[in-house]
């Protein structure tokens, strides 16, 4: 279970990506119905502040690094890359590794993890700008390039800035479930799944409108999503005409009618999947795709990996 999340912080550390670990792990949302973790920013120095890729900003770490040796979750945010990182830092990851605790890193935080040896061998990532140096650096490191983040079991890295939210969230639903996936991404206001072919599990969060016009269709699409809808039926739901139904279902939602009821049958796929027994054809027709191969393909498009892999790593035994 994942209950104690220490944050190795070093000199140069970037904040934004810092920032990322800390909203998804060191906020107390246990009013949403999520577990509330212990949370430690871990330093060599504790007290003394480091600091930041952002001139005139610093972060002082509370803990030390004896903080890192019981965590659940070790997480090593972005900082200004380096030929060599703290050895005592680099040992401390080790050790944890060793124990079995999860390392994750966002973006240039892949550098400080390749430098203890724990990627060798490993599927593994970063920001696409230094995949090349990264690959020189460790040669034996199997890297992926295209992708926003990898899961290769107790080592999760990220690409860059925002991918560090994806992958933090992967985690959470992978050890917690898609409840507190879902609980923690709302309250960030985290958008859709972006389109690209991206292989990630995060959840699927409903848009947040940035005005109330378009809301009880919205719900109401929601209920009747195995029902079959047009641009068409839809405006005339919302009682205003095709062009500007399609306008401002665009301004308010960031994305097509098509795409987002594509990505709201995903996600009520995915929890068919995770939480039933039913059968592909049976979600196919729950989730309004009809058909299996219709589901497979959009599910496969969406997520990155097939309906029954899905199920297979994610339902709930």
């Amino acid at each position: 279970m994942l209950k104690t999340v220490a944050v190795v912080v070093i000199d140069e550390l970037a904040p934004f990506e810092f920032g990322v670990v800390c909203e998804v792990f060191g906020i107390d949302r246990t009013e949403d119905g999520v577990p509330k973790f212990e949370f430690r920013v871990c330093g060599e120095n504790p007290g003394k502040p480091l600091a930041t890729t952002v001139p005139g900003v610093q972060l002082t770490p509370a803990h030390g690094l004896d903080g890192v040796r019981d965590a659940d979750l070790v997480a090593v945010p972005a900082v200004n890359i380096r030929d060599e990182y703290p050895q005592a830092v680099l040992d401390v990851v080790r050790e944890a590794a060793d124990r079995g605790a999860t390392i994750l890193t966002v973006c240039s935080g892949a550098f400080l993890l390749g430098a203890t040896g724990l990627l060798d061998g490993r599927h593994c990532t970063t920001h696409w700008r230094s995949i090349d140096e990264f690959q020189a650096r460790f040669p034996n490191a199997k890297v992926d390039p295209d992708v926003l983040f990898v899961d290769d079991g107790d080592l999760i890295t990220s690409a860059g800035t925002a991918a560090g939210i994806d992958a933090c969230l992967h985690l959470v639903r992978r050890e917690l479930g898609s409840a507190v996936a879902t609980a923690i991404a709302r309250r960030m206001v985290v958008p859709p799944q972006r389109d690209g072919g991206q292989r990630q599990f995060v959840e699927l969060p409903i848009p947040e409108c940035t005005g109330d016009s378009l809301q009880p269709v919205l719900a109401w699409l929601l209920e009747n999503l195995a029902d079959e809808h047009t641009v068409a039926t839809l405006a005339r739901q919302a009682r205003m005409s095709e062009r500007t139904f399609a306008r401002r279902f665009v301004a308010e939602t960031g994305t097509t009618p098509h795409k987002w009821i594509s990505a709201q049958r995903v996600l009520r796929a995915r929890a068919l999947l995770e939480e039933t027994q039913l059968g592909i054809e049976e979600i196919a027709r729950e989730s309004g795709f009809r058909t299996a191969a219709l589901l497979r393909h959009h599910f496969h498009r969406m997520v990155g990996v097939s309906p029954h892999d899905y199920r297979r790593t994610f339902a709930h035994t």
